[in-house]
């Protein structure tokens, strides 16, 4: 992981130095082209173009993390740290503007579908406990990763979730009622999968970077690090085959 000072600088800065470390055009390309084709497809109202734009996605963000879990990381497992931190120095970078972007064009067009094809009734009260059981474990999970717990910036993050999603909640739960049961199932996997995705995988992506430009990078924390997220993206892969498994059912089991 030898670098001169001169690149450590030049990476040092914030979003664009891990983007020039991704590639510019990597890195914009990963953002737009899904969220492009997503907001295309939600304007046009068509059906089969939302299907498509959330299908595809779905099927990469599950293929990578499957290759990640079930290829990458055992062959990996097999080198010596210092060989596993190199690898991770120049592969988190891309996967840390292309998973979040395939993640989000995926959850919300899935969710965007059911609504429209009627099969996510009583919607409302679901989406409110949706977005806070997602949202404040991810805050929490950052803080502690970053231990940062304590810090004002994250208590004023963590304050305006619990109000925001306390006011979502009130607002909603007292429609509250029970929605098909593979609707519930569906959630349950969506929230483990953006709170692991959001409050961990992230930010360890994050904290291989901070390394990687740092003066004196920790080659074992960088090879733990990356490991890990290499397993938790193979678990990762197989909750998004047990979700295609429940959209089945959702799709053609119910009325």
């Amino acid at each position: 992981m030898a670098q001169s000072t001169a690149d450590r600088i030049e990476r040092k800065r914030g979003i664009g130095g891990l983007a020039k470390q991704a590639n510019p055009a990597f890195a914009v390309g990963a953002v737009a082209v899904p969220l492009i084709a997503f907001a295309g497809a939600v304007a046009s109202g068509n059906i089969r173009a939302l299907t498509y734009v959330h299908v595809m996605a779905g099927v990469l963000w599950t293929g990578i993390d499957l290759f990640m879990g079930l290829v990458l990381g055992p062959v990996l497992g097999g080198q010596e740290p210092e060989a596993r931190a190199d690898f991770f120095a120049s592969f988190t970078p891309k996967m840390t503007f292309l998973m979040p972007s395939l993640a989000t064009v995926t959850i919300s067009g899935g969710i965007l579908l059911a609504l429209r094809l009627g099969k996510f009734p009583n919607a409302d009260p679901w989406l409110a406990i949706l977005t806070a059981a997602t949202l404040l474990p991810v805050v929490l999970l950052i803080g502690y990763q970053f231990d940062a717990l304590t810090d004002p910036k994250t208590l004023g993050v963590l304050g305006v979730a619990v109000v925001g999603s306390g006011a979502y909640l009130a607002a909603t739960l007292p429609a509250f009622a029970m929605t098909s049961w593979w609707i519930v199932a569906t959630l349950g996997i969506v929230t483990l999968l953006s709170v692991q995705g959001f409050g961990v995988i992230l930010p360890g992506e994050v904290r291989i970077y901070r390394q990687v430009v740092s003066e004196n990078p920790d080659v074992d924390l960088v090879s733990e690090i990356g490991m890990r997220n290499a397993r938790l993206g193979g678990l990762q892969g197989l909750l998004q085959l047990a979700i295609v498994f429940v959209m089945v059912g959702l799709r053609w089991w119910t009325p």
